[in-house]
């Protein structure tokens, strides 16, 4: 008897907060490639944004665990906040495809405009090997809407990469931020007890410097 190959999502993001948005699009996930498991990895110091003041990270792990709680496939992992440096893709799926070992089928799933210059990632080649890429975006996106050297790339690879359309992807962290510091309502844009947890911290209040 033959033992079933575990399949993984690897859901990273920022999640400066976590919203709605980015809880369909890993259900969406679960759902559409048979994942066993949906592993949230809250970035540390994400490359793409080392001019960009972020809040802290054991606020953003704690609204990824709030906003998770209730979904038994989903997990959140301190894996890349605890990590010191910056936090490379690479880096993560070297150190989880050690820990789920060979067999295993790894899912790295993140929105379509966060790999417009997949291209030039450390090692791009090698996280395709690593794992299956899915790109989550919105519905009406086509390819053709990425940089030619972005579209050559996902050619090269295009039996290891997968767009995921989610309707809920019009939400943004940047939006959800904006409305707090306006005073406006941000409910049923993230799940409540993320929206109960920015009062009590007094998150997005002000800009962050």
């Amino acid at each position: 008897m033959t033992s079933k190959r575990v399949k993984v999502g690897i859901m990273g993001g920022t999640f400066d907060p976590i919203h709605y948005g980015h809880l369909v699009t890993a259900e969406g996930a679960r759902y559409t490639f048979g994942l066993d498991q949906v592993l949230f990895l809250p970035a540390g110091r994400p490359p793409h944004k080392r001019n960009t003041q972020v809040t802290d990270s054991e606020h953003r792990y704690m609204m990824t665990v709030l906003a998770t709680l209730t979904n038994p496939y989903f997990e959140v992992s301190r894996l890349e906040i605890d990590r010191k440096g910056t936090s490379y893709t690479i880096d993560t799926l070297r150190i989880l495809r050690e820990q789920y070992g060979p067999e295993a089928e790894l899912f790295f799933i993140t929105g379509a405009d966060a790999i417009f210059d997949i291209s030039s990632w450390k090692n791009s080649d090698e996280c395709l090997e690593l794992a299956h890429f899915v790109a989550a975006t919105r519905p009406g996106f086509s390819l053709e809407d990425l940089p030619e050297s972005t579209q050559q790339w996902v050619a090269k690879h295009q039996e290891r990469f997968h767009i995921l359309r989610v309707p809920a992807m019009a939400i943004s962290s940047t939006e959800v931020r904006e409305r707090v510091r306006q005073g406006s309502s941000i409910r049923y844009l993230v799940p409540e007890p993320v929206e109960h947890y920015i009062r009590r911290q007094h998150l997005y209040a002000e800009p962050l410097p």
